[in-house]
């Protein structure tokens, strides 16, 4: 059978969704995806390239390698909560609502991480 591209629940070949409900929260999540995904890009690479950089400074100068490291882990956990855009083979293996969620439970592990990681940094 064929599942439904928001919730996975099982319908028949002819449709795309079960129900309205389902055609609705994913026009809403494909446009908010659309209006946002420049700045997503932007940010999303600045922190990727933000934590290795300041783990390396951290090497050479402590506070600001830890400031880097650490700021970048937070706001790529808190913009992965607030702007879940899973990848497209992410949304095709577990559709719209389950790969919002667990886009949603990286963001927590990487801001734990960034805990981890500030702990780490200051008894060493």
């Amino acid at each position: 059978m064929k599942k439904c591209d928001y919730c996975a629940k099982e319908i028949t070949y002819f449709e795309q969704y079960c129900d309205d409900d389902c055609h609705a929260n994913a026009n809403k999540f494909y446009e908010l995806r659309e209006r946002f995904e420049h700045f997503f890009s932007i940010i999303n690479s600045i922190c990727v390239f933000g934590i290795p950089i300041g783990l390396f400074v951290f090497s050479f100068a402590r506070t600001l390698g830890m400031i880097v490291a650490v700021i970048s882990f937070l706001v790529l956990g808190i913009m992965l909560i607030l702007l879940p855009f899973p990848t497209d083979n992410m949304i095709s293996k577990y559709k719209i609502k389950k790969a919002v969620k667990v886009t949603r439970y990286i963001g927590i592990g990487v801001i734990v991480l960034g805990i981890i990681s500030f702990v780490f940094m200051l008894l060493f």
